[in-house]
């Protein structure tokens, strides 16, 4: 019997966003553990490999990451299989890039091209807020964070603007209606809307409604609520289409305007 944790992936079982074509081996890199989730990240390597097209092989990506030409979050990363996850800001110093990693309406991870000044800043999503020791106020964020005294009237489920060097929080945002949302899981992940209501079902999941850009509402568990901005003008930039899912008929009208 093995034991201890497992240090490979099967390319059948990675996460199927990852885009891996089947054929081309029998192993997928399996991710370290990190700030986000094996099936909720993307590897340094999937990302300068089959994304952004920097390399042709496993052994050029090691070669650009321990050159320290990545940074993820202001940090300069070295492991090729590190998780990076929704909301990270990878910088590639070399050739002057700066990518945010958001959800596209297909539930894919985006490279969006961002800014030098919107590299500045992240959102974080509050896990939970509580006291630790001598009763010094804590907050834990979607990506591993823990901010020490943070502003008083952030809760569980708000998100906060963190400025990426130095880890400070600069700003934050209730979870509440009127303002405005991206869906990071289940089955509308990617879309972008207005919050309406929050249905409350003690001891089960709570519900919360939405309405995109284009009028249409849709549904999700609060979890899924990921908050980008206040009213209806979010902090980030958003990738091409604003999260606004097309229909199989307007998707296919709008491939078939570009052929």
């Amino acid at each position: 019997m093995a034991r201890g944790p497992k240090k490979h992936l099967k390319r059948m079982f990675a996460p199927s966003h990852w885009m891996l074509d089947k054929l081309k081996g029998r192993w997928a890199p399996k991710p370290s553990a990190g700030p986000h989730k094996m099936r909720e990240c993307l590897p340094l390597i999937v990302m300068l490999r089959e994304r952004l097209k920097y390399a042709l092989t496993y052994r050029e990506v090691k070669m650009i990451v321990m050159q320290r030409l990545i940074q993820v979050d202001g940090k300069v990363r070295t492991d090729m299989f590190y998780p990076a996850g929704f909301m990270d800001v990878v910088q590639i110093e070399k050739t002057k890039e700066n990518f945010r990693l958001l959800y596209d309406t297909k539930a894919r991870f985006s490279l969006h091209k961002i800014s030098n000044e919107e590299a500045s800043y992240k959102l974080c999503r509050v896990r939970k807020v509580f006291r630790g020791l001598r009763g010094t106020p804590y907050c834990t964020t979607h990506d591993g964070r823990t901010l020490r005294y943070p502003d008083p009237e952030v809760k569980a489920n708000d998100t906060v603007r963190v400025e990426i060097p130095s880890g400070k929080m600069l700003d934050h945002v209730k979870f509440e209606a009127g303002n405005t949302a991206m869906i990071r899981g289940g089955n509308n992940m990617g879309r972008v809307g207005t919050i309406m209501h929050r249905e409350r079902h003690p001891g089960s999941f709570e519900i919360v409604h939405l309405k995109d850009a284009a009028g249409h509402t849709f549904a999700t568990r609060l979890q899924n609520v990921f908050v980008i901005g206040k009213g209806t003008k979010p902090w980030i930039s958003l990738p091409k289409g604003n999260g606004i899912k097309l229909s199989i008929v307007e998707d296919r009208a709008a491939k078939m305007a570009k052929k």
